[in-house]
């Protein structure tokens, strides 16, 4: 969409550039890079402004959103639930907590981190701002699917390369909006992509490292942490493979997304139960608000999922 060249070019081009960037720079590096990356969400917030948008519906239907006990609407529902609170990002997320103190020498005797009250702060903030950016990004790509997308009877697609392809048309909103619109929302498709697969590829392999007992980190160097730089290496290829062998990959992320609401729901629970374990997390155990908006989710996760099973079986 955006460089004229071969997709299969493209794809082993992207593919060893992320692998690159993985396994053979620092990490102090290579969070860098990540955090640059982030910039590319901003794409779409900017691609809802161009498009000629009935904004008055859009805010009310985000604040007060139809509902119905049918088992499309609770699968996507559970998908959107599982897209937002992926069990991935629990393992990638504290993983790379740690990373950061060791990169930031915040660890004292025996490899252990050295946690203060500061440290614990910006923790809270970095999420918060994340959680908040990420979800603007989000509500952004589901307006412009809703609203430009869905309302012209566009409702298979295969690619995102597809869905940015599909808003060049349909976007009417000035001289060459719908050029515009198709190239941010390929930018943001592209960044989002070099930030997804090695989060994906990096959280299975800090899983896989820790139940095997292997040395695992990005501060690590090839030679030291073999397998869990193996790991990250299959896990991205696999994905690589999924563009030629017939995958859907639009219907992919959707099933693993569903999958993925159902199986946070139980992981929640036991995170709930470790933060709120004074002897586990000591002075740092969750105080009530955060306990309770845990718990909240925890609930809502386990309703969508129980009543998407129920649904599914009742036909």
């Amino acid at each position: 969409l955006i460089i004229p060249m071969n997709f299969t070019l493209l794809a082993l081009l992207f593919t060893a550039i992320i692998l690159g960037l993985e396994i053979f720079t620092s990490y102090k590096r290579y969070a860098r890079v990540l955090k640059w990356l982030t910039l590319s969400l901003i794409a779409y917030p900017i691609t809802v402004l161009i498009v000629n948008q009935q904004w008055i519906t859009i805010l009310k239907s985000s604040i007060f959103p139809h509902f119905e006990l049918s088992f499309d609407f609770l699968f996507v529902i559970t998908a959107v639930l599982g897209t937002t609170i992926s069990p991935y990002m629990f393992f990638w997320q504290a993983s790379e907590e740690t990373e950061e103190e060791r990169a930031k020498h915040l660890l004292v005797r025996d490899n252990q981190p050295k946690i203060n009250v500061k440290f614990i702060q910006s923790i809270q903030i970095d999420t918060l701002v994340g959680m908040i950016f990420s979800q603007i990004g989000a509500w952004s790509i589901i307006v412009v699917g809703a609203t430009v997308m869905h309302q012209n009877g566009i409702t298979d697609i295969a690619s995102a390369a597809d869905a940015a392809k599909a808003l060049e048309p349909l976007v009417q909103s000035f001289p060459n909006s719908g050029y515009l619109a198709k190239l941010l929302f390929a930018t943001g498709i592209i960044g989002l992509g070099f930030l997804s697969v090695p989060v994906l590829a990096g959280s299975a392999a800090y899983a896989l490292s820790e139940a095997m007992n292997w040395k695992e980190g990005l501060n690590l160097k090839l030679s030291r942490a073999r397998g869990f730089y193996g790991v990250i290496t299959v896990a991205t290829l696999l994905g690589l493979l999924m563009n030629f062998i017939g995958i859907n990959p639009v219907k992919a992320l959707i099933y693993t997304a569903v999958i993925n609401g159902i199986v946070a729901a139980p992981l929640i629970f036991v995170i709930w139960l470790i933060a709120r374990d004074e002897k586990i997390m000591g002075q740092y155990k969750s105080g009530r608000l955060s306990s309770a908006l845990l718990g909240l989710t925890f609930t809502c996760m386990t309703i969508a999922g129980i009543a998407l099973i129920m649904t599914f079986f009742k036909g």
